[in-house]
């Protein structure tokens, strides 16, 4: 069962809240009805809705809009910032979920507006500071933490097999026949399905499943191999093209 969480925004567009997990913190379905970017400065939200999974990361941010029904699974101790935003503060927010980069400047504004009273006048400092929020909300860049989900139960049973697994080989010729077809017939479906090339999304599940278990301490050696690698210098390359940075100094800055 879905449950349904409402706010008034009849004092002002955003609504900040400040709130910590602590590891293994599961949060059931439900909705909203108004957007919601969640903001985390520790640990791992994963995000699951019935378009798939996305996962974020320390220093980043997803964004869900109003009424999808989403859960929350919380790897390590997390520490979030969320902002509530009203459905027509701006003609254009974004329209689908999505993980995104939180600039220096919106991480700012969030902590400043967990300060501001609820009730302003026009022209105040909070409302410009709200106002700016919007503004920067709107020039979020997305990044690529998010793994669809395929409509077939074939392809999503393959799917939640790769997640369990992430370590074996799953070549496409391995997995068209663990569902009993061709190479070529499981790269049209899937791509059909999801967007993505099947290879494609396996490297993303891995780097997925790497970034949970690395927000939870476990070793850079001991994750790049259950992840599928053939040494801890190919995950290095492959996270650093990614995230921009090495594991080590992404998650020890």
């Amino acid at each position: 069962m879905t449950r349904q969480s409402d706010f008034d925004f009849s004092c002002r567009p955003v609504i900040p809240y400040a709130h910590d997990y602590r590891h293994g913190d599961y949060e059931g379905w439900h909705t909203h009805n108004c957007a919601q970017l969640i903001h985390t400065l520790s640990g791992v939200i994963r995000i699951e809705t019935r378009y798939g999974f996305w996962v974020v990361p320390p220093s980043r941010g997803v964004w869900i809009p109003a009424h999808i029904p989403h859960a929350l699974h919380i790897t390590g101790e997390v520490r979030a910032r969320v902002l509530f935003v009203e459905p027509l503060a701006r003609a254009d927010l974004p329209v689908i979920c999505q993980v995104v980069g939180v600039s220096d400047l919106l991480r700012e504004l969030i902590i400043c507006a967990l300060t501001l009273p609820e009730d302003y006048t026009p022209g105040s400092r909070a409302e410009r500071v709200y106002e700016l929020m919007l503004d920067e909300i709107r020039l979020m860049d997305t990044l690529p933490f998010h793994l669809p989900e395929p409509v077939s139960e074939r392809l999503k049973q393959l799917c939640r097999a790769v997640r369990d697994a992430p370590h074996e080989t799953w070549s496409v010729a391995q997995a068209a026949v663990k569902i009993s077809a061709s190479g070529r017939t499981l790269n049209r479906h899937f791509y059909q399905q999801t967007g993505m090339q099947f290879s494609e999304w396996v490297r993303r599940a891995r780097l997925l499943h790497a970034l949970t278990r690395l927000a939870q301490g476990e070793q850079i050696t001991r994750v790049a191999l259950d992840s599928g690698y053939a040494s801890p210098g190919a995950f290095s390359v492959m996270f650093r093209r990614v995230m921009g940075v090495t594991p080590s100094d992404y998650f020890n800055p």
